[in-house]
């Protein structure tokens, strides 16, 4: 339920309600001066954790449904809270706002300008996925590689120390073997070390959530009032 405010949807397309409150703190960080807010909300159904094709499949229909339950009007814009999209495709077919992925999103402002940029994820078999994405949002011979870390998801989520450590690696084999100026941390679960990497690396580190956040204010034409980065 609204309270009159206007705010962007942060829509967790997995059922872990954690990750939607890590993900909407880091969407707020980014409407300073823009008079929206954010609010995050849970799918209720389907997996706990987008791993494979199966799992992103099956969680489209649960982020229409909980985008149909959260719209108000006060709802400016939406985010699909995971690095696969799920669903964003038929919430703009059925909504007139501005809505984007994480996916779309972060490989838009990861190749901004002819960037070249990779991509670290602990979903190994989002892969061809991933790959579609970027071959749709990104211009030609801009993208260096996937790069994935060894521990599961599962295993990342349950160790931080861990997902930091494989995740900082395989940003630097983006960087060192790879050539990226720039490199994505795909996944909303990772966001929390994603922003760590990001304030703690030398070079730029992508963050998903802030990418997307600065894509619906640039559409909502706010986003020059806004001082934080993607």
């Amino acid at each position: 339920m609204s309270d009159g405010t206007p705010h962007l949807l942060v829509v967790n397309p997995n059922t872990n309600t954690a990750t939607t409150s890590v993900m909407t703190a880091l969407a707020q960080a980014m409407l300073t001066g823009t008079g929206l807010t954010a609010r995050g909300v849970t799918v209720d159904g389907g997996p706990s954790v987008i791993t494979g094709p199966e799992a992103l499949a099956a969680s489209v229909p649960h982020v229409l449904r909980c985008v149909h339950r959260s719209l108000t009007a006060d709802t400016a814009g939406i985010v699909v809270a995971a690095i696969g999209d799920p669903g964003v495709r038929e919430v703009r077919q059925c909504w007139p706002g501005p809505a984007i992925g994480l996916g779309e999103a972060s490989i838009r402002a990861a190749g901004r300008d002819g960037r070249r940029f990779g991509m670290v994820t602990s979903t190994r078999r989002l892969g061809p996925g991933l790959l579609g994405l970027v071959h749709r949002h990104a211009g030609p011979g801009v993208f260096t590689g996937l790069r994935f870390t060894d521990a599961s998801a599962e295993q990342l989520a349950a160790d931080d120390a861990l997902e930091y450590r494989e995740l900082s690696e395989a940003v630097r084999l983006c960087e060192q073997v790879d050539g990226a100026e720039a490199v994505i941390i795909g996944g909303g679960p990772l966001s929390r070390t994603a922003r760590r990497l990001a304030q703690q690396h030398r070079s730029v580190v992508v963050q998903p959530v802030p990418s997307a956040v600065r894509h619906l204010l640039d559409a909502l034409g706010l986003g020059v009032r806004s001082g934080a980065q993607a």
